[in-house]
């Protein structure tokens, strides 16, 4: 395993794609949440045996604890937590691949203690809705479109477009729905323990690396089979806090005609999967000069900072909660010739 300061984008067939760059970027001095990334190798072990390797839960416990320090939290404690992401990340992007899943800790207690603050009920229900959403679909299998169903129709009977107009009683009753639903189709229920979701996620990763659709890809690139995936777990950050948070996407320059500036989309008060998602209209990047022109200007900069490292238009995914802008991934993308 990798802490963030340990790697870069020499060790992408280790750390996969996105922990590469996310190590990159950290030792560049960019703002990047902490985390650490689980070796290819660690996969290849448990595609070839069916276990993780000898020790590897002891070495996530040993970077988790790192985590909860630096961050003076816990995962699973009940009054403010600590949240994780969880990504597979192969050397090569390979569709197919398990998804992030977002806000792993959160259970029906510690839920209670993050939306107690004040103005924070409706974030802490929409950020366990999330979860049990993701968890359910990419690592216990429930289709994701019976949970989509859930949302159309209680979005429907409150005539809302999207759930960001749901409030606290309608995404607890989106939450206790969506564990019925886990259990009446697994007949396993969703995991109250935080450790065990962590884990859980893991090796849903690994054993994404064997799924049809991936095999399908990597057949069609020529990709080895034997490579296995990174995993990449990061500490959460929040765009969905309020009307000073939001997350976007980015370029460097225009993809199309190599016009150098600020291109992209972003979504005030949301998380980074309802940019990606198309599930709610965005605003031109160049909208978040008037939002927040600080957290602009350091997007700017730290953008041309990346262009410079990699001599290349590069496509950047970052996140700003309560005015602190985060960057969660920087590729060199793609233009036309």
């Amino acid at each position: 395993m990798y802490d963030f300061t340990e790697g870069g984008r020499g060790l992408a067939d280790l750390l996969g794609d996105k922990g590469a760059s996310l190590a990159e970027m950290a030792c560049m001095g960019l703002p990047v949440p902490p985390g650490f990334t689980i070796t290819a190798e660690a996969c290849r072990v448990f595609l070839a045996t069916g276990e993780p390797p000898e020790g590897m839960d002891h070495e996530i416990s040993k970077h988790l604890a790192a985590l909860e320090r630096a961050a003076g939290r816990r995962l699973g404690q009940v009054d403010n937590p600590l949240l994780l992401s969880v990504r597979a990340g192969a050397g090569r992007s390979t569709p197919g691949m398990m998804e992030t899943i977002l806000d792993i800790g959160l259970n029906d207690l510690s839920v209670l203690g993050l939306a107690k603050v004040p103005g924070r009920e409706r974030f802490g229900w929409d950020s366990y809705r999330r979860l049990v959403q993701m968890f359910g679909s990419t690592v216990m299998g429930v289709e994701s479109s019976v949970f989509e169903d859930v949302l159309r129709r209680i979005k429907g009977q409150h005539r809302v477009v999207n759930d960001s107009r749901l409030d606290a009683c309608d995404l607890i009753r989106v939450v206790e729905t969506f564990k019925d639903i886990i259990l009446e189709r697994t007949g396993r229920a969703f995991p109250q323990d935080p450790a065990e979701q962590l884990r859980q996620a893991i090796l849903a990763a690994f054993r994404s690396r064997n799924g049809e659709q991936a095999g399908f890809r990597r057949h069609g690139e020529h990709i080895p089979d034997d490579r296995g995936t990174a995993v990449t777990v990061q500490s959460m950050v929040f765009g969905n806090f309020g009307a000073d948070s939001g997350s976007g996407v980015a370029f460097s320059r225009d993809p199309t005609t190599g016009r150098p500036g600020l291109y992209g989309e972003y979504l005030p008060n949301a998380q980074g999967d309802d940019v990606v998602s198309g599930a709610r209209t965005t605003l031109p990047l160049q909208e978040l000069a008037t939002l927040d022109p600080a957290s602009f200007e350091r997007l700017r900069s730290y953008m041309e900072q990346l262009e410079a490292h990699h001599h290349d238009l590069c496509d950047i995914e970052f996140t700003i909660e309560r005015g602190t802008l985060w960057m969660l991934e920087t590729r060199v993308g793609k233009h036309t010739t």
